[in-house]
């Protein structure tokens, strides 16, 4: 049989004031990054796209660098849910810690939105980098290194629990009278190092098995997390180059866990600047640019960096910093495009305050799809995670302009084929390895 082409897969990253800081002011833009009707008719734009998938980001502080989708957002799951019910296609993927999570909540919370979904659910799993997280939770905020082995356990365990009973331990038989065949129940008991886990889960398995894991860490603890429990993974380059050596050494990394390069998607964020020529587009990013707050864009930076720039001179060259506990492989990616382009401070704080690190291009929709098409032929993505300027516009352009082209070239869907978001990858549903026809089968209980 002809193997299918390989497209690529595309979420769309939604923050309700755009991901340029500014991108708010931009004419026609919604500001609401709380306003619900808007966030809903995003989702509802992109999965007429026929996007893979929409993702809300989220943190556990009120973001102390000031960019407007952080200050005041609303809690992911709930949002979620909102648009499980305005769609039903596109995967819907949300942000929870799990440094300031409780295993059996979230595999709950996650089950419940694949339930409501009908299969759609998708679980970014982070670890939390920002030190001042820990005040909100009376306690010290754990080091790197013990943040990514505390998440290596609660992955297992949401896993586990997500495995509580078989695919049919609930025949509600009205004759019978048998609502749950408990024979099929399966009791996780778990106690390890950082967390104690009875269970089983009071939810049925989810539709998929298990929800979507998407894991966003680059560093070498981060990549080995991602390469051992990651379905997909989000990171950030500045450059074709970068992307390809992520690629290859995460790909490479698979093996050792017994998986194959395909069993993973690596998705680089994208974001998009389009407009009817190249300098259309340039005059925008610098209309935005210059919208700016000057005043905000040091603590960005500083945020990003892990380290207080406010003393140096911002028209100077980066200073040397040690390496700092919260977004390592962020701080290393902007260290990295600052000593490579000799770039200033303010400069810099700039990259930051346009898309945080992430790879920003200006161009017509032809232009946006050649560079898209050449990171995705030439290694260095499965897909993007597409990060519009500002909403609505920023997106509807991107879903006008740009997807009709991928199409034409057969790079990306024009219909859906499956029901779940687990389809939209070509990713297996997973057995239940404690049921009685795994264990007949060798799988381990």
């Amino acid at each position: 049989m002809t193997r299918p082409p390989r497209q690529m897969h595309l979420g769309m990253f939604l923050q309700g004031a755009g991901h340029h800081v500014a991108g708010w002011r931009y004419p026609g833009a919604d500001s609401g990054s709380e306003n619900v009707p808007h966030l809903v008719r995003q989702a509802v734009t992109a999965e007429r796209a026929k996007f893979d998938m929409v993702f809300l980001a989220d943190g556990l502080t009120s973001g102390e660098d000031g960019h407007p989708s952080q200050i005041a957002r609303l809690e992911p799951l709930q949002v979620l849910a909102t648009f499980a019910t305005a769609t039903s296609r596109i995967g819907l993927a949300a942000t929870v810690s799990t440094t300031y999570g409780e295993p059996f909540h979230l595999a709950r919370a996650f089950a419940s939105l694949d339930h409501l979904s009908k299969g759609r659910a998708a679980w970014n799993a982070v670890t939390t980098s920002y030190t001042s997280t820990g005040e909100n939770f009376g306690i010290k905020h754990p080091v790197h290194a013990d943040r990514y082995a505390i998440a290596e356990e609660f992955i297992d365990v949401v896993r586990g629990l997500w495995d509580s009973w078989d695919d049919d331990a609930f025949p509600r038989d009205k004759t019978s009278g048998v609502f749950a065949d408990r024979t099929k129940r399966h009791v996780l008991d778990h106690k390890g190092e950082y967390f104690s886990v009875k269970g089983p889960l009071n939810t049925s398995r989810p539709p998929q098995g298990h929800p979507i894991v998407v894991q966003s860490g680059s560093s070498d603890a981060g990549q080995r997390l991602a390469a051992r429990t990651a379905d997909v993974v989000f990171t950030a380059h500045q450059s074709l180059e970068s992307a390809q050596g992520f690629y290859r050494e995460l790909k490479g990394r698979l093996s050792a866990f017994g998986r194959a390069p395909e069993s993973l998607a690596i998705m680089p964020g994208f974001l998009p600047v389009l407009g009817g020529t190249e300098k259309e587009a340039r005059d925008k990013l610098a209309l935005l640019d210059g919208w700016t707050d000057q005043s905000k864009v040091v603590p960005m930076l500083s945020d990003r960096l892990g380290h207080d720039i406010s003393g140096y001179d911002l028209d100077g060259p980066l200073p040397e910093l040690p390496v700092s506990e919260q977004m390592q492989s962020r701080a290393k990616l902007l260290t990295d495009a600052a000593r490579r382009d000799n770039l200033t401070l303010r400069q810099l704080a700039q990259i930051v305050a346009t898309g945080r690190g992430h790879y920003v291009m200006c161009g017509s929709p032809e232009q946006i799809a050649d560079r898209m098409e050449q990171w995705f032929t030439e290694g260095g993505a499965d897909g993007f995670n597409v990060m519009p300027l500002y909403f609505p516009g920023g997106l509807d352009d991107f879903a006008n302009g740009v997807i009709p082209i991928l199409q034409r070239r057969g790079l990306f869907r024009t219909e859906y084929e499956g029901a779940t978001l687990r389809d939209h990858f070509g990713f297996p549903r997973p057995p239940n390895p404690n049921s009685a026809a795994a264990r007949r089968g060798g799988a381990r209980a």
